[in-house]
């Protein structure tokens, strides 16, 4: 139970103001809990507060508590400290998109994610808002799991745009370029990760391509020509989907034979892929992400394979901790890179518009581990 304030008290003023309608209803609102004084009922009342009846309680311009709460415009240190002072003994706090909202501007950009859990998109969560905040940008993020024809995707993009957000940052492999073109009408948008070839979308991406030839080439260099590629769907990971098939089609320019395994196979396609190894078709198998890598070894190891000396297994990503320890051989995302870059073109987008469409791709580095070895 919250005791009742002393009579003259902020919280009791509060209290009248809201409950005699002293204050003036102005956005933007905040919420808080006060306790009413003796005699009314209720301990606890839950009350929508106003700059102006902070304003009102104080016996200042609402534009001067304004500016105090957010910090913009000119306003003494001693005003300020008062008007804070007051905001916290009454315990309201501003809501921010409400005071853009009624300002006619926003610096919130809205975020969809996809499955925060994998390394890769939690490097890139983290890597986009330590760039969004030097910038000034907040980032509101919705996190969304794969879903077949990324409907509660779609569904997170149009939530993020209720918001009103002055922006939209999508980093998702599996929704479709015309799925994001009526959201790219809307607010400025950039397509983060995942290559992006719509001329009406803006986008920065992984080379991955460079990146499956990068792993294609090293293994390669030692030896092996004949490979099983762990294939990923299109519609399941347009990344995956598109590293895979960079790597069957780099192995193939050699001259070597590269044996793709769907991951709608059983097991992902791994049991596939080492059934293949084990009957002497293929000395090398190769992921498209690390987290596949991990289950690859986890798989060679159940078999009482030896990696690398009886088959070497990559991945890539390289997004993974302590991935240094596990010694795997990987091609790393350049993810802070990649993170600057987005939030620098989405400030550009917000400052002064682009008349051209830009398209980005950013290469990885190339990880030599201990999972790949010289071919026997």
């Amino acid at each position: 139970m919250v005791a009742k304030p002393a009579l003259g008290t902020l919280q009791e003023l509060a209290f009248e103001i809201r409950r005699t309608g002293g204050g003036i209803r102005n956005r933007p609102r905040y919420t808080v809990t006060v306790a009413p004084p003796s005699g009314e009922k209720n301990n606890h009342t839950r009350l929508q507060m106003t700059e102006a009846d902070l304003a009102a309680m104080l016996g200042i311009s609402r534009a001067t508590v304004s500016r105090a709460l957010h910090g913009r415009g000119r306003i003494s240190k001693e005003t300020r400290a008062r008007v804070l002072a007051a905001a916290d003994e009454v315990g309201f706090v501003p809501n921010a998109m409400a005071a853009e909202l009624a300002a006619g501007r926003s610096e919130n950009v809205g975020l969809l994610l996809r499955d925060s859990h994998n390394p890769a998109y939690g490097a890139l969560f983290s890597s986009l808002q330590a760039a969004a905040w030097e910038k000034k940008l907040q980032i509101v993020t919705v996190t969304v799991s794969a879903d077949k024809g990324g409907t509660r995707q779609l569904s997170g993009l149009r939530q993020l745009l209720g918001m009103r957000v002055a922006g939209l940052f999508v980093a998702t492999g599996d929704v479709t370029s015309e799925q994001l073109r009526p959201f790219s009408s809307e607010v400025p948008m950039v397509r983060t990760g995942r290559p992006e070839h719509d001329p009406s979308i803006n986008a920065v991406s992984y080379d991955e391509e460079h990146n499956a030839h990068l792993l294609v080439d090293h293994l390669f260099a030692l030896g092996h020509r004949r490979f099983a590629i762990i294939e990923t769907a299109q519609e399941k990971s347009f990344p995956e989907w598109s590293r895979s098939v960079g790597m069957i089609q780099r192995a193939e320019q050699l001259g070597a034979v590269a044996t793709p395994f769907s991951t709608t196979l059983p097991a992902g396609g791994i049991d596939a892929a080492l059934d293949h190894v084990v009957a002497g078709r293929a000395t090398a198998l190769m992921c498209p992400t690390d987290m596949r890598q991990l289950e690859a070894l986890r798989a060679a190891e159940h078999r009482g394979l030896r990696v690398p000396h009886d088959v070497s297994i990559t991945g890539c990503d390289g997004l993974m901790p302590g991935i240094d320890l596990l010694g795997l051989t990987t091609v790393r995302l350049p993810v802070e890179h990649l993170g600057s870059t987005a939030v620098k073109l989405m400030v550009e987008l917000l400052n002064n518009g682009l008349t051209d469409v830009a398209h980005e791709s950013i290469r990885g580095q190339l990880v030599v581990g201990r999972t790949a070895a010289q071919v026997g």
